[in-house]
């Protein structure tokens, strides 16, 4: 069984650091494992804590009287160095619970305000996002939307075009444009969804 044998903190940034970990895989051998992670010290790591507090969260917001379209950021990702969509998401600040911050996200990226929805247990605990290379974990936050969308809330650091897009918008951008995964896969849910959008927390 693999198992992690020591741990050695390679970066000291604000938002992200760089892990080095001395792992032992299967057959005994020890290899480097390098993870990124939200944590500032190597106590705070998940494998260190064996607790999931969300690092962020990502709102799934339905707007419009008929309940026909949703929120979607074209956001500059220099990651990609390319525009990419994906829902209006944010880091959770010390002392603030998932639903505050996704009420104060969604109003600094889009302007719009977000009356959340209580769901089912288990669709808002915060799961894990690129597990290969980080322990960072989201909650999903759910909710309707109302307001005028603008961006003059945004931060300096942020290149984002607030998208209100109904289902055609949604076929379009899943055939021709970039999206991260948990964005695509909510479209594709959005534009199969026969009942009212968020009948499925129910």
């Amino acid at each position: 069984m693999n198992r992690v044998k020591n741990i050695k903190k390679q970066t000291d940034n604000k938002y992200l650091n760089l892990y080095e970990l001395e792992a032992e895989r299967r057959d005994g051998r020890i290899a480097p494992y390098y993870l990124s992670s939200r944590a500032k010290e190597c106590n705070l790591l998940k494998m260190s804590t064996k607790e999931n507090k969300p690092d962020g969260v990502i709102i799934y917001g339905v707007y419009g009287e008929k309940k026909d379209k949703i929120a979607l950021v074209r956001q500059y990702r220099y990651s990609i160095d390319d525009y990419i969509y994906e829902f209006p998401a944010g880091l959770v600040e010390e002392n603030e619970d998932m639903v505050e911050a996704a009420v104060r996200e969604m109003y600094e990226e889009t302007g719009l305000t977000l009356t959340p929805l209580e769901s089912k247990e288990g669709y808002s605990r915060p799961f894990f996002t690129s597990i290969g290379m980080t322990d960072e974990s989201c909650s999903m936050v759910f909710g309707y939307l109302t307001g005028e969308p603008t961006n003059q809330y945004q931060e300096a650091s942020e290149d984002i075009e607030v998208i209100l897009a109904d289902r055609d918008e949604c076929r379009r951008i899943l055939k021709e444009e970039k999206a991260a995964v948990m964005c695509a896969y909510m479209m594709m849910h959005f534009i199969n969804q026969k009942e009212e959008p968020f009948a499925f927390l129910r």
